[in-house]
């Protein structure tokens, strides 16, 4: 662990550096804009396309798309280079917004959706990657601050830009306005992004592994996300779907196990540092999905609020996230990695209490403060859990451990879907029975109690969170950003 002092000056924008780091954070915008900006615009889509039943796949596909592409895209990275993978998901995420654009059906555009995932499955871990190689973990200390502020801005800018486009232009510009900004991502890094392959040797791709790695990710998080609700959990779709994804990542570690290059190494899972910092990524998806999930079904159905009053609430903690991210560089300088995330998992455990305390008679106040704190001790968990997996391993192998982050990320956020539906649906039913409304039209009196239990699950994953960061080494001997 270094303990150099980092001029802001020679990392920051104007730096050498500063135009790549400006067209990761352009790119990493496109990702971020789009996770807030398109929920507020589902209702004039609705009315526009109709298809009102199909509404929730326009964020599935595009979660699908996105998660099991990612490990695929951090292996190529680093076969590759990162800057042909980058420009690949820059591109492919444009492509998708023109055609969102201009999409005539729902069914067309949720087809658009997933070419647009399947750019994001690159922009954010390889965007992340580039930052880890041309970055030392001192001088991350300080770009994290610009990173996060790329999220900040976006949870308030999203929403705003989702309702101006909706009531006053059109909701296709939703997505056009990804056009500019992609474009000035790409021009800067193929002007000024320069980098040397570390391997120039002939690389065999993976098909294999990445075939049975896709088709299987797909079917394990189209099982989850739709279970219960689609379809039973007990029916025979679902128990088809979910033995079918088994059969498949079981029968991909056997292929891995004899790939020349693996397309997901499996030493990636024997390493302790690694293993923490993606246990604590599923536990992060996990939290964040049940918070945007159930924070603003709670504001709107129980307490009242409005749908603008209720994002508000949620944007509390996406103001927290990257306040503490933008500190918490400088404090894992000094104290160390383990430290810095068990307070922020602990400060992650203190939000959940509070969260507890918010009842029917509560102020939306007092659930965003609850929301706040969260986010707090969720960007002091994510960014050094980051920062330290990919510090632990060299360029040759950065994309993968990358990759292989935001995946448990994802993965976390399906389970997330699946364990937390389960928990609020069970409630309703055992008070309304097996013919009840969906969860919007639920009573207050009924509702309340429902998304209360979602909290004690939320709870108990923070929990889960302290136990997963104390397996995290305090301190990393740090691999040279290039060997």
């Amino acid at each position: 662990m270094t303990t150099e002092r980092i001029d802001r000056t020679s990392v920051g924008l104007r730096s050498e550096r500063g135009p790549i780091l400006l067209a990761v954070m352009l790119s990493i915008g496109l990702v971020a804009i789009d996770a807030t900006i398109l929920a507020t615009a589902v209702p004039s889509v609705v009315a526009d396309l109709g298809g009102f039943t199909q509404f929730p796949w326009l964020f599935s596909i595009y979660l699908l798309a996105q998660a099991v592409s990612v490990p695929i895209y951090g292996k190529l990275a680093d076969q590759r280079g990162r800057k042909p993978i980058m420009l690949l998901g820059v591109g492919l995420f444009v492509l998708g917004s023109v055609l969102c654009g201009f999409a005539w059906s729902m069914p067309a555009l949720i087809a658009f959706r997933l070419v647009q995932g399947l750019g994001a499955g690159a922009i954010q871990p390889i965007g992340m990657t580039i930052v880890g190689d041309i970055y030392t973990v001192a001088e991350r200390a300080k770009v994290q601050g610009y990173i996060a502020s790329v999220w900040g801005i976006s949870s308030f800018v999203g929403p705003t830009l989702g309702g101006v486009f909706s009531d006053f232009i059109s909701w296709r510009w939703i997505f056009f306005v990804n056009i500019p900004l992609g474009i000035a991502a790409a021009w800067v890094l193929v002007r000024r992004f320069e980098e040397k392959v570390a391997d120039k040797t002939s690389h065999r791709i993976d098909y294999s592994g990445a075939i049975l790695l896709a088709v299987g990710g797909s079917l394990l998080l189209l099982g989850l996300l739709e279970g219960g609700v689609m379809w039973d959990w007990d029916s025979p779709a679902s128990i088809v779907i979910l033995a079918a994804a088994v059969v498949l990542l079981v029968g991909f570690v056997f292929v891995e196990r004899r790939a020349a290059e693996p397309i997901l190494p499996l030493w990636v899972l024997r390493q302790r540092v690694l293993n923490s910092a993606n246990s604590a990524a599923l536990l992060i998806g996990l939290l964040m999905i049940g918070l945007s999930t159930y924070v603003p079904l709670f504001a709107q159905s129980v307490l009242g609020t409005s749908a603008l009053v209720a994002g508000f609430a949620l944007a509390a903690m996406t103001l927290g996230w990257p306040i503490a991210a933008s500190f918490a560089g400088r404090i894992y300088l000094r104290v160390g990695f383990r430290t810095t995330m068990l307070m922020g998992s602990l400060i992650v455990v203190l939000g959940s209490g509070v969260l507890l305390t918010v009842g029917s008679g509560s102020s939306v106040l007092h659930l965003a403060a609850a929301c706040f704190v969260i986010g707090v001790g969720l960007g002091f968990s994510a960014s050094p859990s980051v920062v330290a997996a990919q510090s632990s391993v060299d360029w040759q192998t950065r994309g993968v451990v990358t990759g292989a982050n935001m995946f448990s990320r994802s993965v976390g956020s399906a389970v997330g879907v699946a364990v937390f539906g389960a928990v609020a649906n069970g409630v309703v039913a055992a008070r309304l029975g097996d013919d009840h409304a969906d969860l919007e039209k639920v009573p207050a009196e009924v509702l309340a109690p429902a998304v209360h239990d979602v909290y004690y699950g939320a709870a108990a994953a923070a929990l889960l969170l302290v136990v997963a960061v104390l397996f995290m080494p305090n301190r990393i001997t740090e691999r040279p950003l290039r060997d």
